[in-house]
């Protein structure tokens, strides 16, 4: 393993150039089941969200917000899945533990930026749905191209600015000797219980993202889906209640996988204990899994499209 020793401190720093990631198993003989079990996992969310991104920009009748941002989320999850599964399934293939300093500060950079896009576009989906069921004469109007695109820009500039901010506050930072970071990716917190120079300034900037990013659009959802069930049950038909319902059951059900499996890890007493390590999976992967297969299952104008979309790649074939 390679150091390149800091002679101009008195402690015992270095600039390490590489971290080893431990992941799931020590054990050689479990490591292929791993890879097959991973690579399945993030083959089916890639092709799961490239689908849903394909029917959205093929089929005009898609052509609404709901959609626009959906096609959004789905590009924003095959982006968060691939900023680690794809490194952990070289690793398990060639052995090896490592990642190199700046593989690592562009691990964390990506993850942050696209977890952080993902419960922005929940949050603006949720504002749409809000606005669909409590002001379906307007919604044309506030929905309008420009607001849209406006909310997605918006979205992706917060979530860059803050990861920027927090991986140059990263690469200020020294080293200790220990360079291992017990999980399967380069986890922001993990990281930073390696360093032996002040974190202070890193961990106040984590605390304040994580109630921007977490507190304040989940407050953002419950508020909109409040109303959303005010509504709902001012509708004196039992159909009625149903289908206006049944037009958010979809995105509630992804917002409760998402921020429960993401709660999950962040109150985590140990995130680097198998438990912690599980609930970081279903984060980053399973959750992006799951996301075509809820949008696609219960919305039939996702299912025409889809049927489309193969009909088409099977005739060019």
């Amino acid at each position: 393993m390679k150091f390149i020793v800091n002679n101009m401190e008195p402690r015992n720093q270095t600039s390490v150039s590489e971290f080893l990631l431990l992941g799931f198993s020590q054990d050689s003989e479990h490591q292929p089941i791993l890879f097959g079990l991973f690579l399945s996992m993030y083959l089916v969310t890639v092709l799961g969200n490239l689908l849903i991104i394909l029917a959205v920009s093929s089929d005009s009748h898609l052509h609404t917000p709901m959609y626009f941002f959906l096609s959004n989320l789905s590009f924003a999850d095959i982006c968060f899945t691939s900023t680690a599964i794809p490194k952990m399934l070289v690793n398990i293939q060639t052995q090896s533990k490592s990642i190199t300093y700046a593989g690592c500060i562009a691990q964390m950079f990506l993850f942050m930026v696209f977890g952080g896009v993902d419960t922005f576009l929940l949050t603006v989906m949720a504002y749409d749905r809000f606005v669909a069921i409590c002001h379906p004469l307007h919604y044309t109007v506030i929905m309008n191209p420009w607001l849209c695109g406006l909310l997605v820009l918006v979205s992706w500039f917060i979530s860059l600015s803050y990861s920027l901010i927090q991986s140059l506050l990263m690469l200020r930072l020294s080293f200790c000797t220990n360079w291992v970071i017990p999980h399967f990716y380069c986890e922001l917190a993990q990281a930073l219980m390696l360093a032996c120079s002040d974190t202070l300034v890193n961990h106040i900037l984590q605390y304040m993202v994580t109630g921007l990013l977490g507190i304040v659009p989940f407050s953002g959802i419950l508020f909109s889906y409040s109303r959303i069930a005010s509504s709902i049950l001012r509708i004196p038909s039992a159909n009625g209640k149903y289908k206006t319902f049944s037009t958010c059951a979809s995105h509630l059900s992804v917002v409760s996988l998402f921020y429960g499996t993401g709660f999950g890890v962040y109150l985590s007493s140990d995130a680097s204990s198998w438990r912690g390590m599980i609930a970081s999976l279903m984060y980053t992967v399973v959750t992006p899994m799951l996301n075509p297969f809820i949008y696609s299952l219960r919305n039939r104008d996702i299912k025409r499209a889809l049927q489309k979309v193969l009909r088409i790649t099977l005739y060019v074939q």
